[in-house]
């Protein structure tokens, strides 16, 4: 008889830990993200360009260890040579002429997630949008705010070169890459060199 009781006890107690956790996890409410202000939207997106890398690439002389921030994103002049062609950091300051000031934030968020630009050309390399592709709505667009919100400067970054075509000014040269580093050809390249 003293184990029935005991037993039944247990069982009791069990139930009622298990109700009252059931209970409290129905009643905790999960928070949605507080909405940002439009200046916490700024600021957050400054700094993912900070620790994005943006002003690396865009800000003129950031490679050659004085970045211009006078210039801050306003493109570089130093090409970005490899099996591509010659890249050029583009200016993503909102000036209309030169820079990305007609683009709509969701433009800005499409070339940050797709690799292709508003007018529907290619990002080249090095610019690694693959891995902004995986930021989240509200970082991203974050950043297309900060970016519409910088002071324009006009200057147009020099346009994509073919491989093989002859640079001028400073470029970074990228080596063709080892057969370990090379890219897989697309599943259509395959088929026509079967063919």
């Amino acid at each position: 008889m003293r184990w029935t009781r005991w037993t039944a006890l247990c069982a009791t107690l069990a139930l009622a830990t298990i109700a009252v956790i059931t209970l409290s996890c129905a009643t905790t409410q999960v928070k949605a993200p507080a909405v940002m202000t439009q200046d916490q939207k700024l600021e957050r997106g400054e700094y993912l360009t900070i620790i994005g890398g943006c002003n690396d690439c865009h800000t003129p002389a950031a490679f050659f260890g004085n970045p211009d921030f006078d210039r801050r994103l306003a493109g570089a002049e130093m090409g970005w040579v490899g099996p591509w062609g010659t890249s050029y950091a583009r200016n993503l300051t909102p000036d209309v002429e030169t820079g990305i000031g007609s683009w709509s934030e969701d433009d800005i968020v499409k070339t940050i997630r797709t690799g292709q630009r508003a007018d529907g050309s290619p990002v080249l390399p090095p610019m690694p949008w693959p891995n902004y592709s995986r930021l989240s709505d509200e970082d991203a667009y974050a950043i297309a705010a900060y970016l519409k919100s910088i002071p324009p400067v006009k200057h147009k970054s020099p346009a994509d070169l073919a491989p093989g075509a002859r640079v001028t000014g400073s470029a970074m040269t990228i080596p063709a890459p080892s057969a370990w580093d090379a890219p897989k050809p697309a599943a259509a390249d395959t088929a026509k060199q079967a063919s």
